[in-house]
């Protein structure tokens, strides 16, 4: 079932598009990746999905019904620019920023004393804002993003500011958000994040969406016909003359056996390639190599750009 269905959002600013006919949906408790180059228009959509400012045209669906201004009390959003007052004790922001979610002065000192220890910052709770690293910083505001356990998270480049090992605590908090059943949209350009945990996937560039799916499907759908393969006891290799379908990418040595990076041409089955290499040695492995979100990313964009220019021409001839 969908939580959010984005129907033909258009936003004009002066003399830019921001956003042009944009359409998606995101279903409930899964991971939603937002994705474009800056300038794509996701900020955009993230601040009419928040309701700071409204589409030109299209419209919003929350759980079927038009976004509403009440629907905000089920929404969590972490922008990427934060907004700690540096002056004010972490605690006491901590607490107003809990209540203004509608929780009282109880609950709220209940529930940031759980998320405080979780975090393992419980010693901050007296200290200025300004004293806090900015990986502090962000735990905080995370902390008060989530505080009023809200239906959608909607989290913009979350993991700025964290080493690697708070980017992992707070990556597995993440996933026990996705799995209480909370909906996430996670604008990032981590692309390995985006790999490790987005369920879907939506690419914006230049106002327009131009790629959107299953992470594993869209994977799938640009992949190269590219496979590695392992066999051992092969011997004399280089006099071997490979068939004319199987492009040699890399190889590497290891001490009774070769891993073999193979470019198989399009009509040609994985059954040949395998065939091949049982005639001459051990299979130990054989996978696919299917593109990382980063490659298809740059491949993407790269690709919409170039089309956009062609087509800039043929308007102007």
């Amino acid at each position: 079932m969908h939580l959010l269905q984005i129907q033909n959002i258009t936003k004009q600013f002066s003399n830019h598009l921001a956003l042009d006919d944009v359409s998606f949906k995101i279903d409930k408790g899964k991971i939603f990746g937002l994705l474009g180059p800056n300038g794509a228009g996701k900020t955009t959509l993230i601040r009419i999905l928040t309701r700071i400012t409204m589409p030109d045209k299209g419209e919003i669906l929350f759980n079927g019904k038009s976004l509403t201004e009440k629907d905000l009390e089920n929404i969590g959003y972490l922008p990427e620019e934060r907004g700690l007052y540096k002056k004010m004790e972490v605690g006491e922001q901590a607490m107003y920023l809990a209540q203004l979610k509608g929780l009282s002065h109880q609950e709220a000192l209940k529930r940031l004393k759980y998320w405080f220890c979780k975090f393992e910052i419980q010693g901050w709770w007296k200290r200025k804002v300004e004293e806090l690293s900015k990986g502090m910083q962000q735990k905080v505001q995370f902390i008060t993003t989530i505080i009023h356990d809200p239906e959608l998270l909607i989290l913009d480049e979350p993991f700025s500011g964290f080493d690697p090992i708070n980017a992992n605590l707070l990556k597995e908090e993440i996933l026990f958000q996705k799995e209480k059943g909370t909906t996430i949209i996670l604008s990032t350009h981590n692309m390995a994040s985006v790999e490790e945990i987005c369920d879907d996937i939506v690419l914006i560039n230049k106002s327009k969406k131009i790629l959107e799916g299953n992470i594993t499907e869209v994977k799938n759908r640009f992949k190269k016909h590219r496979f590695s393969i392992e066999v051992e006891k092969i011997d004399r290799w280089h006099e071997i003359d490979l068939p004319n379908y199987i492009e040699l990418i890399s190889q590497t040595e290891k001490p009774h056996s070769k891993i073999f990076d193979i470019q198989l041409l399009s009509n040609v089955s994985s059954n040949e390639l395998l065939t091949f290499f049982m005639e001459k040695g051990t299979i130990i492995s054989f996978q696919e190599l299917l593109p990382s979100m980063n490659d298809i990313f740059i491949e993407q964009v790269t690709h919409n750009e170039e089309s956009r220019k062609l087509k800039a021409k043929s308007i102007n001839f």
